[in-house]
């Protein structure tokens, strides 16, 4: 799980637009954002995406709306949920890291997650979540990046999310968090040290899936009207997309389309990015 690119410039820009806004008169501060459509204007006239800019006070753009009235444990039913960890051997550490209840339970702190627009926008958003934690996760196998720890998830620029030398930042939990851009602001949301201690969210089930909302939330619900295929671009676009890597976009789309189909759902078009 990355969107690397995305949320180096996000927070880039975020940096850059308090430097710039500071030395504005408090009469130009955007009263007409005009930002890209994928991004909301905040209530002070910002550009960006997440709580803070399609939250309250939100002028444009894909605001969070009031949750409508799906029961996300009616849509995740325990025979949905069991039929994908069911495919996991029982090997697998995941296998009995992650249940039904805590994620529903982690849900309590979203919630519009899977709860916008309507009947079968919600169940789409499911089925898209769903389809990216199967494929992310190996049917909810693992928690832990396979050989995640060869590889430095560090990125040393990102001075607001300074990185501990002896911790790793590699993939975790049900979207496979990683970079210490992303463990930093999590835990900060959450309410745990996120860059001093990110094996949380490969021991904590609760903070593990939070984790997997607080992304998804944050960076890829406001897309789900586009179509899944800006799903994909949103968690991993850079390695998969624009041909990058057909075979895994492919899978996740597979995914995605069946757990429409047993959600009852028309999938919707643009399904590959």
């Amino acid at each position: 799980m990355t969107a690397l690119k995305l949320k180096k410039l996000l927070l880039t820009a975020i940096a850059v637009a308090g430097i710039v806004v500071s030395a504005l008169p408090d009469t130009t501060s955007a009263q007409n954002c005009r930002c890209a459509a994928n991004l909301c204007c905040s209530k002070y006239g910002y550009c960006g995406t997440g709580s803070n800019y399609c939250g309250p006070g939100c002028q444009e753009g894909p605001c969070y709306t009031p949750p409508n009235d799906v029961v996300v444990a009616d849509v995740v039913t325990e025979a949905f949920f069991d039929a994908i960890i069911r495919q996991a051997a029982e090997s697998c550490e995941g296998k009995h890291f992650y249940t039904r209840g805590t994620f529903l339970e982690a849900t309590g702190g979203y919630p519009q997650f899977g709860r916008v627009g309507t009947d079968d926008d919600s169940k789409r958003e499911i089925a898209a979540f769903f389809a990216h934690v199967t494929h992310a996760t190996g049917h909810f196998c693992f928690i832990n990046q396979i050989n995640g720890t060869s590889k430095n998830y560090c990125d040393a620029t990102i001075t607001q999310y300074p990185c501990n030398p002896s911790k790793s930042y590699h993939g975790r939990g049900p979207i496979q968090l990683s970079w210490n851009f992303n463990y930093g602001p999590a835990g900060d949301s959450i309410g745990f040290d996120g860059l001093n201690d990110p094996d949380k969210v490969a021991t904590n089930p609760l903070i593990s899936f939070q984790t997997a909302l607080w992304y998804w939330m944050d960076f890829v619900h406001q897309v789900m009207n586009q179509g899944f295929g800006a799903t994909i671009r949103a968690i991993n676009g850079i390695l998969e997309c624009d041909g990058a890597n057909p075979a895994t976009v492919q899978a996740r789309v597979r995914y995605y389309t069946e757990y429409c189909n047993q959600l009852g759902v028309n999938p919707g078009d643009n399904l590959t990015c």
